[in-house]
């Protein structure tokens, strides 16, 4: 697996031991209730990067699997909830063997990528934040920013009495051979007035399509989402008033964006992701041949019981990556 990341400026501090760092959290077998797949993911810096510095070229690099069996995956079927069926209407053919491009696996470049974009995003004073809101139907609690910050390293939690009730839906799920699906919240902090623009770039289109086109998300919501759909708009705006000679918003209904541009407050946003496919459960489909058969996953399959928790990790990428760009297409806005 590998990225390429092209147009950082030169001049960013960047080690393989930040990269390293990142891939860490989202590696499978380090966090509790994820696939027991075993990759060190080990960052190669093939170009881009010299002396601990970015020097404005393309920023290649490569993540070799250490740990990739095929031999759990049959050619011949077209596997429930996957995306098998519909590649080979499109292409007419599949690589059935696993890690591909419908793959969760692929991930991986991304959080990468991100590494620099936080590096990047350090230097304006942002900060990218997410962490696991929901497994199932257990909701977690954070009230403070304190909290938000406080995730558990191995679930990505700071509720211990929701980590606690997930663990045990997850249990439960997992006895019955099933999956269960759940919901990433992030935060942007020291997001600066004016980036995003108008129209087709607003920052809440960016951010809609970096987190769509992360595998098994089914939903994303900014600010007060959809919950926004049942209030009024004398309870949606945000007032404003002056603060020590600022103006400033007394609440963020808004989630920081007004216009598709940041407004200065903190942006927030909700992410749901669907319960993996990959499950034990028997389950009816057809054959490549257009036969009917039940599938089950073969013994030793090793898969995600809930995606959202290594997605939280992902969440945090593709959220930096999107203002990343915003920082550096705002330089071009005005003399």
């Amino acid at each position: 697996m590998g990225v390429v990341l092209d147009g950082c400026p030169a001049g960013v501090e960047i080690s393989q031991e930040e990269i390293c760092a990142e891939l860490r959290r989202r590696a499978p077998g380090v966090q509790a209730w994820t696939s027991p797949r075993r990759e060190p993911d080990q960052p190669e810096i093939l170009s881009g990067v010299f002396r601990g510095k970015t020097t404005g070229h393309p920023i290649s690099i490569l993540i070799r699997n250490k740990d990739a069996d095929s031999s759990k995956y049959q050619e011949e079927v077209v596997r429930p909830g996957h995306a098998t069926y519909t590649y080979m209407e499109k292409y007419g053919a599949f690589d059935f063997r696993g890690g591909g491009r419908a793959s969760a696996r692929e991930t991986v470049g991304r959080v990468a990528a991100a590494a620099v974009a936080k590096k990047l995003l350090k230097h304006y004073g942002t900060d990218v934040t997410a962490y696991l809101k929901q497994v199932g139907e257990v909701v977690a609690k954070v009230e403070t920013q304190a909290a938000f910050q406080e995730r558990n390293a191995d679930f990505f939690c700071p509720d211990g009495t929701a980590r606690a009730a997930m663990v045990q839906q997850l249990q439960r799920a997992s006895d019955e051979g099933d999956s269960l699906g759940g919901v990433v919240e992030f935060q942007v902090q020291g997001a600066e007035a004016g980036l995003g623009d108008p129209i087709y770039e607003k920052i809440q289109a960016k951010l809609g399509s970096a987190l769509f086109s992360i595998p098994a998300v089914k939903g994303v919501e900014l600010g007060s989402g959809f919950q926004a759909s049942q209030m009024r708009g004398s309870d949606h705006n945000d007032p404003m008033e002056m603060r020590d000679g600022k103006a400033v918003f007394k609440k963020n209904d808004a989630g920081g964006l007004l216009g598709g541009i940041t407004t200065g407050e903190v942006v927030t946003g909700r992410v749901a992701f669907k319960p993996p496919s990959s499950i034990q459960k028997s389950q009816k489909t057809v054959t490549l041949e257009k036969e009917e058969i039940c599938y089950s996953l073969p013994e030793g399959s090793r898969h995600d019981p809930c995606v959202a928790i290594r997605g939280v990790v992902v969440v945090e990428a593709m959220v930096a990556l999107v203002f990343a760009d915003a920082y550096l297409m705002k330089r071009c806005s005005r003399l």
